[in-house]
């Protein structure tokens, strides 16, 4: 199990990663380089030239984009945190799947969403810079 697994985030990244299963072929290559082992394969039923592709535990995402950089079939995108509920509705896959988890994976990606748009709010505006002195 991941480190900090189970535990309440604290913060949300800038950007999580969301797969277009449409994209994906299952390579592996993004498993390989995650570093918090939020990556998980999800057997491809009704793809017949695939036998599985992969998806991702955005709860656990820390946004470090090492999958999307190692993707060689461009099947992973970094998405702002306060636009990913929207991703996530349109990243596709096989109907089956799509069917039985898109409203699960649509509530979570809406609770962060909401969650990272709750701490930009809370969060202190930073001062103004102060203006440089003429030279004189």
């Amino acid at each position: 199990m991941a480190k900090g697994a189970g535990k309440a985030r604290k913060k949300l990244p800038k950007e999580l990663a969301v797969v277009n299963a449409d994209n994906c072929t299952g390579c592996e290559a993004c498993i390989e380089v995650c570093p918090v082992d939020c990556i998980y394969k999800v057997p491809g039923e009704d793809l017949p030239t695939v036998q599985y592709f992969v998806d991702i535990d955005l709860e656990r995402c820390i946004g470090c984009s090492l999958c999307e950089r190692w993707c060689p079939w461009d099947a992973i995108d970094m998405v702002t945190s306060d636009r990913i509920a929207a991703a996530v509705a349109d990243k596709g896959g096989p109907p089956g799947y799509v069917e039985k988890h898109q409203v699960e994976l649509n509530r979570v990606a809406q609770m962060l969403e909401d969650l990272y748009k709750e701490q930009l709010a809370a969060k202190p505006a930073k001062p103004a810079p102060a203006a440089a002195a003429p030279a004189t």
